[in-house]
């Protein structure tokens, strides 16, 4: 399973219906959940640091992150998925995260150079899963 916790409001009616298309694609063990905690709440929660090294893998989406492939994000995913880990995406606030927390992380991902807002940060997550377990069944979706 996947689980994005996102900072920041509920999706906005548009993101709703888009990252629903989705997600309404993908199956076992590529299903996601999501969660959304205010900005605030969720820079205290990641102060604690809930997640275990060994059973989770946590991707932090920060514009200070690597710039990786599709194809590189695939295997990281389905490696993590393969193995028995929950993986984990963190989408954090206006101001990304701390350093604290990108370095807890087992990967800091930068979509690009570009900066997105959420929502559409949020949509790029979900569309890139997708994409992501498209390329693990070989199916025509991503072609190079």
């Amino acid at each position: 399973m996947i689980r994005i916790i996102a900072g920041g409001k509920k999706h906005a009616a548009w993101c709703k219906e888009a990252c629903a298309e989705y997600e309404k694609r993908l199956r076992k063990p590529w299903n996601i959940t999501w969660e959304f905690v205010d900005e605030e709440k969720l820079s205290r929660r990641l102060a604690e640091w809930p997640f275990e090294k060994g059973r989770h893998f946590v991707i932090c989406c920060d514009e200070r992150g690597k710039n990786i492939s599709s194809g590189e994000y695939s295997e990281m995913l389905s490696g993590a998925l393969v193995g028995g880990r929950e993986v984990v995406i963190l989408i954090g606030g206006a101001y990304g995260f701390d350093a604290e927390v990108r370095e807890k992380a087992d990967f800091v991902w930068g979509f690009s150079r570009l900066v997105f807002p959420h929502m559409i940060a949020r949509l790029i997550v979900a569309e890139q899963i997708y994409r992501a377990s498209e390329i693990v069944k070989g199916s025509a979706y991503h072609h190079e």
